[in-house]
């Protein structure tokens, strides 16, 4: 067994995974005024599609692609100007918001060199009071990509300090090569691809920069007989965003502690819902089942999905797995990042359109209450004859080994802080209460299991992403006397020292049925200790990593609003 020694450094970085570049003042920062843009006038559109490998002689080999990100305008509304965005393509023409959709196939590697094509300056605001990718020069803006539950070597992993300018001009200190390597050898399921770098990934992503890729296995999917095709198989990629009266894209350049922090904010929160790049379009659907893999983009939105009439989700998957049986529910949350995978039976609806809504408060789970813009997502327009229906949805999907709690190689305490300043105001959040750049606390063994222990002593919901290793949430128990326990936290940082079995004795919230499988990403509740299982190794097979997972730079765990965390194998 190798130690991986830089796998899981878990640094909390107050949104150090999401800042913003500083931009002279705007003249003009005229919001638009939301109610002049009547939602569900625009078409969804279907992003481009690219197959990550070959077929030659008809057998799938390994492909190489180039992709990049360029600098151009973008629609996201009818009634709305040309909005200049960055966006992922193969070419200028070809970038979309999101990027185009990656098809991999199981057992063929996906080989991308992606290239940076985005100009000197950035168009928001950023933050360099904060930890973040500042070239030399002071030109260009630093990205680099990171494949969202992929199990891939470091080097492929987009690392925060990974980052590289146009043209490779400037790259970060951690950054090692121009082609990154993935290799479609973990289970089938859905994934995401999104810049990463160093304190402008929320800037870089706001812009655009995010696309969806899917890893297929026919010999263990198609005989579960779910919709397939690109009509009745779709991603929707689901944000939010605030916009200019120019088209622009709105962020607020005052920080909420602006003399700590002059442009950073705790979270952001646009005005209206997009998916796939247009704000609240509409899709016309038969009388079918349809699948839909549904990512929530988002930098610090959760939305709860559901259909105004009534209509019910087959939840099939979760992030980057499939359950192991269909669920079927009315409401689904899905937190920033997370990802799921349903199916929507329209021949079950007694109505001509179902309108998927949100009811999901902002900041979750105790902020303000949804409005007509932002608690509604986008329409589906049904036709009324009816039809044959191959499809199905099987009793049994894919089961994967459960996890084994007696193998455990280690018991780990992962503590979530907030700190304020005298308005009581945020100023930055820890993991374990060390910054990002503290020597990894994490260190587990390829081919383990270890347990966390994840106290979310914070005021919010954070959606807590591991990379490299899929995890099952085991419980999700309350804490008692909360003050008294994050008052010892904050002054020993010790969980077992601070007596934390004294505390976490409350009432225990059931995991739901459909998050019981192998996650990346999970919600942790304010005022709860939630303990995971969290595996090293792929779940559906006992081989070996193909690549040294102990090599540089190592592998993150981070809250996807505000923390990033090192831990190493």
């Amino acid at each position: 067994m190798m130690v991986m020694e830089k796998i899981l450094l878990f640094h909390l970085l107050s949104l150090a995974l999401l800042g913003a570049v500083v931009e002279a003042t705007r003249s003009d920062d005229r919001l638009i005024k939301i109610s002049q843009l009547k939602m569900f006038v625009d078409e969804l559109p279907d992003m481009p599609k690219i197959l990550g490998f070959d077929v030659v002689n008809g057998v799938p080999v390994s492909k190489s692609l180039q992709i990049g990100m360029f600098s151009k305008k973008w629609k996201f509304h009818r009634d709305l100007p040309p909005t200049r965005v960055f966006a992922y393509g193969t070419s200028n023409n070809t970038a979309t918001v999101p990027g185009p959709t990656i098809e991999a196939l199981y057992g063929v590697d996906t080989y991308v060199t992606w290239r940076n094509y985005l100009p000197s300056k950035h168009i928001l605001p950023w933050d360099p009071t904060i930890p973040t990718a500042i070239p030399a020069t002071k030109k260009g803006v630093p990205t680099v990509v990171h494949l969202h539950g992929g199990i891939d070597e470091p080097q492929s992993d987009g690392n925060a300090n990974s980052w590289f300018t146009r043209g490779f001009r400037e790259r970060g200190p951690t950054w090692t090569q121009k082609k990154y390597h993935y290799y479609n050898i973990q289970q089938p399921g859905n994934m995401w691809y999104h810049d990463h770098a160093m304190g402008l990934t929320r800037v870089n992503l706001l812009v655009g920069l995010i696309g969806a890729y899917i890893i297929r296995h026919p010999d263990i999917e198609s005989p579960l007989g779910l919709p397939h095709g690109k009509e009745f198989d779709r991603p929707l990629v689901v944000f939010d965003r605030s916009f200019r009266t120019d088209g622009s894209i709105y962020m607020n350049r005052t920080g909420n502690n602006p003399s700590i922090h002059p442009q950073w904010q705790p979270e952001y929160f646009g005005d209206a819902i997009i998916v796939n790049g247009k704000a609240w379009p509409r899709l016309t659907v038969r009388r079918r089942k349809y699948r839909f893999r549904i990512i929530n983009a988002s930098n610090a939105r959760f939305f709860e999905f559901f259909f105004t009439n009534g209509l019910r989700f087959i939840h099939v998957g979760s992030d980057s797995s499939y359950n192991k049986r269909p669920v079927m529910i009315k409401k689904i949350l899905l937190a920033p990042s997370e990802i799921v995978d349903v199916i929507v039976d329209f021949s079950e609806s007694k109505s001509d359109s179902a309108i998927l809504a949100n009811g999901a408060a902002y900041p979750y789970p105790s902020g303000d209450p949804v409005n007509k813009f932002n608690g509604n997502v986008m329409k589906f327009i049904i036709k009324r004859q009816r039809e044959v229906d191959t499809s199905r949805v099987p009793k049994r999907l894919i089961k994967y080994p459960s996890p084994d709690l007696s193998n455990a190689a280690a018991t780990r305490y992962i503590a979530m802080y907030e700190y304020t300043s005298p308005t009581d105001e945020p100023t930055h959040l820890f993991l374990n209460g060390k910054p990002y750049e503290a020597p990894a606390t994490e260190t587990p063994k390829e081919g383990t299991s270890e347990i966390w222990n994840v106290i979310n002593l914070t005021a919010d919901n954070h959606p807590l992403h591991i990379h490299l290793g899929l995890f099952v949430v085991l419980e999700q128990r309350k804490l008692v006397d909360v003050e008294k326990f994050k008052e010892c936290m904050l002054k020993i940082n010790n969980a077992v020292k601070c007596q934390i079995s004294k505390y976490a004795r409350g009432n225990i919230t059931a995991v739901p049925a459909h998050e019981q499988g192998w996650k990346n990403v999970f919600k942790m509740t304010p005022g709860y200790v939630t303990k995971i299982l969290v595996r090293f190794a792929y779940i559906h097979s006992n081989a070996s990593y193909p690549f040294d997972a102990s090599a540089e730079p190592g592998y993150v765990y981070h809250c996807h609003v505000s923390i990033l965390f090192r831990f190493s194998i």
